[in-house]
């Protein structure tokens, strides 16, 4: 019988499998308080008997993540992480210092079923969703590593969070139980590629998050080719959605739009752009693109970024353009596994 994910379960949850175990209630909150310091083992947990370890040993596993490579930015304090995944599986996430704060971006998945032409992850393809253990893992090993506390995160890591809809959702449950790592929904940014039936049930949670679309294209015929989900869900159908969520919500929708040279960057793709975003509440993110290897797709000029930026802003669309953090590590999500993979 397989082992039940143990740091996955909610307070009540726990309570429910230990009362099959004839286990007083209380021990639920001793052991959730050991898995939200981190503990991964069962027998460190010291205020639980020796007898009660050895059975809940043969009922539950605790996920870990192991950190397999850090790469430390020289420039920035960006740190990137490889983790190593029970099963032996990779995934990359990336620790952010603001001014705010520390931030930490994770993944969901065990690579992508997305295939964006522009992304590092989707290259070798999906293997597997991640747990939401294992995603609280990615944190708390990085707190503890780093000795800092964490207290903004995006799920823009490897995978699309979305397509990993029921994990993900109850790993933000469990991000703000007392006791655990409790970073609030408003300090949140989930990012999607366009997801549009997964947009609509995410709105029916009427979650504070900030949801970022990665958008990267004013049309169809652009997008298509950058984004195959683009032909699933086309962009005409995607706003329609963004709109019905942020009206519902009330939360502004991040419009994620990575400026690629000669593709996506002209002064009409601007003009273009904002008057589809005209009357959504939304805010446009301008990113400079990472250059992936095996690409050919290259960044933007400054120039050329901030002539767009000009035309979007005289044309009343809230933009600005995101901050290139550890750029010496290549600190986009994706490349550190592909080598690992290679090796």
């Amino acid at each position: 019988m397989a082992l039940i994910d143990c740091k996955s379960l909610t307070l009540e949850e726990l309570r429910f499998h230990l009362a099959s175990m004839e286990v007083p209630a209380y021990r639920a909150a001793q052991i959730r308080s050991w898995l939200d310091r981190g503990v991964t083992n069962f027998d460190d947990m010291g205020n639980i008997p020796l007898k009660l370890r050895a059975e809940l040993n043969k009922k539950f596993h605790i996920s870990s993540v192991k950190i397999e490579k850090k790469l430390v930015s020289a420039r920035d304090n960006t740190v990137k992480y490889l983790y190593a995944l029970d099963d032996g599986e990779n995934v990359e996430s990336v620790l952010m210092e603001y001014h705010h704060g520390w931030s930490q971006c994770l993944s969901t998945q065990v690579g992508c079923k997305m295939g964006c032409s522009f992304c590092a992850t989707g290259m070798d393809g999906y293997v597997r969703n991640l747990l939401a253990s294992e995603m609280l893992a990615q944190i708390e090993s990085a707190q503890s590593d780093h000795g800092v506390r964490v207290s903004s995160i995006v799920l823009m890591g490897m995978g699309e969070p979305l397509d990993n809809f029921d994990n993900v959702i109850r790993f933000l449950h469990l991000l703000g139980q007392p006791g655990g790592i409790q970073i609030g929904m408003r300090h949140v940014s989930l990012s999607t590629c366009g997801l549009v039936d997964k947009i609509y049930e995410l709105m029916e949670y009427k979650l504070q998050l900030t949801l970022s679309v990665s958008l990267h294209a004013p049309n169809d015929n652009i997008r298509s080719q950058m984004m195959p989900i683009n032909k699933r869900w086309p962009i005409s159908e995607l706003l329609k959605a963004c709109s019905i969520y942020a009206k519902t919500t009330g939360r502004r929708i991040s419009f994620e739009y990575a400026m690629v040279d000669g593709v996506n960057d002209s002064d009409e793709c601007a003009m273009e752009l904002a008057a589809r975003l005209k009357g959504i509440l939304c805010h446009v993110n301008l990113i400079p693109l990472n250059s992936v290897p095996k690409n050919k797709l290259r960044r933007s000029s400054d120039e050329r970024l901030g002539s767009f930026k000009a035309i979007l802003e005289k044309l009343g669309v809230n933009v600005t353009v995101r901050r290139t953090l550890g750029s010496d590590i290549n600190a986009s999500c994706g490349q550190l596994r592909r080598n690992k993979e290679k090796e």
